[in-house]
């Protein structure tokens, strides 16, 4: 390993939060939006860097200032870390790439520099979360994330944000005190915040209350701030008030990096230590991923703005990780955190088309969007791509996961089959809502006369059909996010006893 690369973890994390003051300076028109995408690129080159160690064997780890772990703060990225970076900053440089036109309509000239300087601080704080490998520097990074998330939804024009954010910001405080008060409890029993070492000792109090409570404080505040359902209540408003391209970039990651954290807690921490937790988690979880897919897949089909009825299809999807997750199994796993990949190329895709539509259409109701198809083809087009792999149909992305956790959900013997029946279920309901938006883009009579509507600007067109395209490759060459997911997998699996 060069010294470069053995730096890799903390450039993860200090290039975009470095960056992010310099952007508040930048006040010509457009040096702001190239300084953010100048730190979004090399952070997803960081997390290339970090990947292709990783498919070679390598666990990256790194002591801030030289301090080893467990008395230092430790940095650390496996298989599952990587895989979540490139999701993040994937997102975060498409996004970016794509959203200038829209981000320019968006938020006022004087306000931009704050905008993308925020927007730094969340792709810093997901980062930092996803290579941290202390409990207390995970809060820290949810926090610094958390606040500047509050500061993007808000930042447009739409005034209907104000309150959706509110409630995302109470809602996201109590996850995160939630999360708090349980490490602390961890703490106090164990008297270290270093993942590993925690895993260690944990074993020795395992049987202790205040780590059975600091188990419950710690689930239910990451299931918060990961909108799993009944707990999904500040997500759809979020997404659907938020500027556009704000919604693009945390549909794709920000849910996802609050599932990492749950899943390294309960498989890493309690379920090797905790009696009966494998049981526990599967009763707690099972039931809520099968009513998230359902209920959420419903509430979609009778949605009429594209924005709110895409927001509850990503509670649906949630669902579909969980059910992975709570089989707790290696084909279980392993299809869960393969749809996390899949789930963001798709998600990311669609609500870029709907970036792409919002650039000509001041409304996103299914009635004020039809006819959309004729106008704006090219962009229609990538978002049937991106619906069909939101679906599952074969030679898509989505299908391999959904695949996979039909495989998985087999060897759960009788209760296999019902999940399967929840997850066509889902899948055929996913044809349903999707189908909405086709049939008014493509079938009924427009409403707004020809001169008033014409094609995406070009580079958010290229940028679209890139992620368009990438969800059929995924489909067709699976080897990267399957490795990365099985890899992964067989680490938390391994905990197990």
């Amino acid at each position: 390993m060069t010294s470069l690369e053995q730096h890799l973890p903390a450039l993860q994390v200090s290039v975009p939060m470095l960056i992010a003051p310099i952007a508040v300076l930048l006040r010509p028109r457009g040096l702001a939006w190239a300084a953010a995408m100048v730190a979004s690129l090399m952070a997803f080159a960081i997390a290339v860097g970090l990947t292709q160690g990783v498919l070679t064997g390598q666990v990256f780890g790194y002591a801030m200032g030289g301090w080893e772990a467990p008395y230092g703060i430790e940095l650390r990225v496996d298989a599952f870390s990587a895989l979540l970076l490139l999701i993040v900053s994937g997102a975060s440089s498409l996004t970016l790439l794509a959203g200038r036109a829209s981000i320019d309509r968006a938020i006022e000239p004087d306000r931009q520099p704050l905008f993308y300087s925020a927007w730094l601080l969340v792709l810093s704080g997901l980062a930092g979360i996803l290579v941290s490998a202390d409990a207390f520097n995970i809060f820290v990074f949810m926090e610094i994330s958390s606040l500047a998330s509050y500061v993007v939804v808000a930042g447009g024009t739409d005034r209907r944000a104000l309150p959706a954010v509110f409630k995302y910001l109470i809602m996201g405080t109590i996850g995160a005190t939630f999360y708090l008060i349980g490490v602390g409890l961890v703490y106090m029993m164990t008297g270290t915040l270093n993942l590993a070492d925690m895993e260690l000792r944990i074993h020795e109090v395992a049987d202790q209350r205040p780590i059975l409570v600091a188990a419950g404080f710690i689930t239910v505040g990451l299931a918060l701030k990961a909108a799993v359902f009944p707990l999904h209540v500040w997500l759809p408003n979020a997404y659907t008030y938020a500027p556009h391209a704000v919604t693009a970039f945390l549909a794709a990651c920000a849910t996802k990096v609050s599932l990492y954290v749950l899943l390294r807690f309960d498989f890493v921490v309690f379920q090797q230590n905790l009696l009966g937790h494998e049981l526990q988690f599967t009763a707690f979880l099972m039931p809520l991923a099968v009513l998230a897919i359902l209920v959420g897949s419903a509430v979609a089909l009778f949605e009429s703005n594209v924005k709110r009825l895409l927001a509850y299809s990503s509670v649906a999807q949630i669902g579909y990780i969980l059910l992975g997750a709570s089989l707790v199994s290696l084909a279980g796993l392993s299809a869960s955190l393969l749809h996390m990949f899949n789930h963001a190329l798709a998600k990311g895709t669609l609500f870029l088309a709907v970036m792409a539509l919002a650039m000509r259409y001041s409304r996103l109701n299914l009635e004020h969007l039809a006819g959309a198809a004729r106008r704006m083809p090219w962009t229609m087009a990538a978002f049937v791509v991106a619906g069909l792999s939101l679906i599952g149909v074969p030679g898509t992305a989505g299908f391999i996961s959904k695949w996979y956790l039909v495989s998985a959900a087999l060897e759960a013997g009788p209760m296999g089959f019902f999940l399967i029946g929840v997850i066509v279920v889902g899948s055929l309901m996913a044809v349903v809502y999707v189908w909405r938006i086709v049939e008014a883009a493509w079938f009924e009579p427009a409403v707004q006369p020809d001169s008033e509507v014409r094609e995406a600007p070009v580079p958010m067109l290229a940028v679209l059909w890139l992620t368009a395209l990438a969800n059929v490759y995924f489909g067709l060459f699976t080897e990267l996010p399957r490795v990365l997911a099985t890899g992964a997998a067989e680490s938390l699996i391994g905990q197990l006893p």
